[in-house]
């Protein structure tokens, strides 16, 4: 049956407009004017209409430490409906030997049948030998154009720097995009293995093992090798003044070079992590979260556009895992809880308080990610022929944050009690409803994997 979202103003990056915008089945069929239509009526008076979310960096069900993030693809892409995400891009780890095949199918078997969203997946490479860069190209004909690699976790999933260009010269051949974490494993691990010695051991110690410099240095690095290259490259969670700076170098030399931000270096700060009683160890992740003078930078980085889009990094571990690193802060799992937090906090920091207009939230929650990952013009955008993933956003919805209201599979919110004047109120998938006035509607497997195009500069 067809459903008609009516009354509502749709907002898309490139502009605003009072209009209905008819859906028939899994796509849009019209976006304007439309009378004595045979269709299911979505009343949306009052409400913004938006293309759904795009978060292009989500970890679930990862093996970290010894234990595996908290959220799986049922109970993750529940609450990315919440939120009002319809489509996550989530990362398939290299942890077999023998290429990238036998992990990718891995992943594949955990998100089949158990997403309520669309997904895809790029490919984390962590050892780039020669059979794993030949299994480059079989991925990209599965639809898996992006690939990731670590400059830290050093004997864990960090690359060297030889196989670091290697992967950057393969991916230029095959019009792909190579994903960077940008931190000095090896120096890092220096000063982690110092501060143990003088036992140092608690979550704050995670962050100033982590300083400002060791990521920036590590972007600094890995701009001028795809810079050599003649690759592009996305650095993500860029966390910190210093790591923006060497991005924004590096695109005023012409090099393709992008970068995210996520929305706990733009919320948090390194003062979380001081929290007593061990609650710190909530807010460890990597980068780590920083002192909050980056917060204004990274703010105008994203209105500016030196920084691209904003995601979360996904990763959340309950606390009974973070207490896996209780006396030891180096094997508190990394990660946060936040999928669920993104669209109404950029809304409620962004549009709200000014910083952003509501265009520019679109982008770069939704359409330049579409247009970055290959998912463009199937999503990222209200119009013809897109996907009819939407989002009825209603800004004087109040919402609370807290594990009452959250569907993420954790034991607390790192923003409980926080009041937002402004939420999704029901989110669509393909047409479908999925999320609908606080409830999630649909059952695992509504969601599909989603095959991406390979990259080009030129659509950014």
């Amino acid at each position: 049956m067809r459903k008609i979202i009516r009354g509502g103003t749709v907002v898309n990056a490139a502009g605003t407009s009072q209009a209905d915008v008819l859906i028939d089945g899994g796509t849009i069929a019209g976006v304007g004017a439309f009378e004595n239509v045979d269709a299911e009526a979505i009343d949306a008076t009052g409400c913004f209409v938006l293309p759904g979310a795009i978060d292009n960096h989500t970890h679930m069900s990862m093996p970290f430490g010894g234990t595996h993030s908290s959220d799986d693809y049922d109970t993750g892409t529940q609450a990315a409906a919440a939120g009002g995400t319809t489509c996550i891009v989530d990362f398939a780890l290299q942890v077999h030997p023998g290429g990238l095949r036998s992990s990718l199918e891995e992943w594949m078997g955990r998100a089949e049948g158990a997403a309520h969203v669309d997904y895809g997946f790029h490919m984390a490479i962590t050892n780039a030998d020669k059979e794993t860069i030949a299994d480059m190209r079989s991925m990209v004909d599965e639809g898996i154009t992006s690939f990731k690699v670590f400059m830290a976790y050093p004997n864990v999933l960090m690359v060297t720097d030889d196989q670091f260009l290697a992967v950057l010269e393969h991916s230029r051949e095959l019009e792909t995009l190579v994903m960077v974490h940008c931190e000095n494993g090896f120096a890092i691990q220096h000063l982690v293995n110092t501060a143990l010695a003088n036992g140092q051991t608690d979550p704050i110690h995670h962050a100033l093992t982590r300083p400002e410099t060791m990521e920036a240095e590590a972007t600094g690095r890995a701009v001028r090798l795809a810079e050599f290259a003649g690759a592009p490259v996305f650095v993500v969670h860029v966390s910190c003044r210093d790591a923006a700076e060497e991005i924004i170098r590096a695109r005023s030399r012409g090099v393709a070079a992008y970068g995210e931000t996520c929305i706990q270096y733009l919320f948090n700060s390194i003062d979380d992590l001081r929290r007593p009683d061990f609650v710190g160890a909530r807010y460890v992740c990597s980068p780590p979260l920083r002192d909050a003078s980056n917060q204004p930078f990274l703010w105008d980085a994203l209105r500016f556009d030196h920084l691209q889009s904003i995601s979360t990094d996904h990763c959340p571990f309950t606390d009974e895992q973070k207490r896996l690193g209780l006396g030891d802060f180096s094997k508190i799992p990394n990660g946060l809880a936040a999928i669920q937090h993104r669209l109404p906090m950029m809304w409620e920091h962004g549009v709200r308080e000014g910083r952003l207009s509501m265009n520019r939230v679109v982008e770069i929650t939704s359409t330049a990610i579409a247009k970055m990952f290959g998912l463009h013009p199937q999503k990222g955008v209200i119009e013809a022929g897109a996907d009819a993933d939407i989002v009825v956003f209603d800004p004087n919805r109040r919402h609370v944050f807290g594990v009452e209201t959250s569907f993420m599979n954790v034991d607390y919110d790192i923003y409980e009690g926080q009041e937002l004047h402004g939420s999704p109120r029901m989110t669509l998938s393909r047409g479908t409803v999925v999320f609908d006035d606080g409830k999630i509607v649909t059952k695992p497997g509504h969601g599909r994997f989603v095959r991406r195009s390979t990259f080009s500069p030129r659509d950014i």
